[in-house]
């Protein structure tokens, strides 16, 4: 595909990414799922033309919702859609010669790992915007006041703890729900892209997902924060649900390789998949399990007899 090509592919996946963001103002619970994928086109555009398509499609949605949203939702848009998504495709299209002459891309451990650190970076930039715990629960307070009216017979100190105890986890969920997604579409996009042979590198292998050292170290800083009073607390409890994200992946690394000791692997990840979607509990298990595979070894334990031999041949 020749440069004009490449360009009006990304500006037309751009489009569609603009028009599924724009669909939740209908109101509609259809316009809400469209919008989850709002940058699975923006993903498919950089993981099949490449980076400059990438930015392209970022570009022409930012503009799209620009104009239909105004200034604020065409910054949004950019900031938490369009911007991630180059920087998160330039990475994953990285790659260098191996000793044996083939290509090593850039590892997928290290692109969750910048995920966590958008993660991060957006939960510390929504704290300051919003003025801290004590700003979020004014921020709370206002936006459930209309609810609260409506339940007239709940006494002042319920809706007081009620916010207090929303306040506490809501900056740490909204992160890790935008982790979520952004992970869930460009997992779809590369895997959409390679099925049908156009993906620019080749699907990681989760199995094989390795994170750096740093969000064990946070996390256990992030526990020891939880366990005290005031910010400390706030900041631990915070930090502990976005880490989730990261874990909760390599949770999934160390059960996809387990199950490779199976004969047909796939029954018990069908099964592990459809359990955690209707009830999402085994989610935090396995985000238990990512936490203690570093310091335990997980994988290496549940590895395949064959893994084993080739490490030690």
């Amino acid at each position: 595909m020749g440069r004009l090509g490449t360009l009006s592919a990304g500006a037309f996946l751009g489009a569609l990414g603009a028009v599924c963001y724009l669909a939740v103002l209908t109101g509609s619970p259809g316009g809400l799922i469209l919008a989850f994928f709002a940058q699975l086109p923006l993903f498919a555009a950089g993981l099949w033309l490449g980076v400059g398509s990438a930015l392209t499609a970022g570009i022409t949605a930012s503009v799209v919702v620009l104009a239909e949203g105004g200034p604020s939702a065409g910054a949004a848009f950019a900031a938490v859609n369009a911007a991630p998504v180059v920087l998160l495709t330039r990475q994953a299209l990285l790659a260098r010669s191996g000793p044996d002459g083939g290509l090593e891309w850039y590892p997928a451990g290290l692109l969750v790992a910048w995920l966590s650190g958008l993660g991060l970076a957006g939960l510390a930039a929504a704290v300051a915007f919003l003025g801290g715990p004590s700003g979020i629960e004014t921020y709370l307070n206002n936006l459930l006041a209309p609810l609260f009216d409506r339940l007239a017979s709940d006494s002042e100190a319920n809706r007081a703890a009620l916010v207090r105890a929303l306040a506490l986890v809501t900056p740490g969920t909204v992160a890790a729900s935008w982790m979520t997604m952004s992970a869930s579409n460009a997992i779809l996009a590369q895997g959409v892209l390679a099925r049908l042979g156009k993906a620019w590198r080749p699907s990681p292998d989760l199995a094989g997902l390795t994170l750096p050292i740093w969000p064990s170290m946070l996390l256990a800083a992030a526990a020891v924060l939880a366990v005290l009073g005031g910010t400390a607390c706030f900041l631990g409890v915070n930090l502990l649900i976005v880490l989730s994200v990261p874990f909760c992946l390599a949770g999934l690394a160390v059960l996809h390789t387990a199950v490779r000791r199976l004969p047909r692997p796939q029954f018990p990840l069908v099964a592990f998949y459809v359990l955690a979607g209707l009830f999402g509990w085994p989610l935090v298990v396995i985000a238990v399990i990512g936490a203690l595979d570093a310091p335990l070894g997980l994988r290496r334990r549940f590895a395949p007899i064959e893994i084993d031999r080739r490490k030690i041949e």
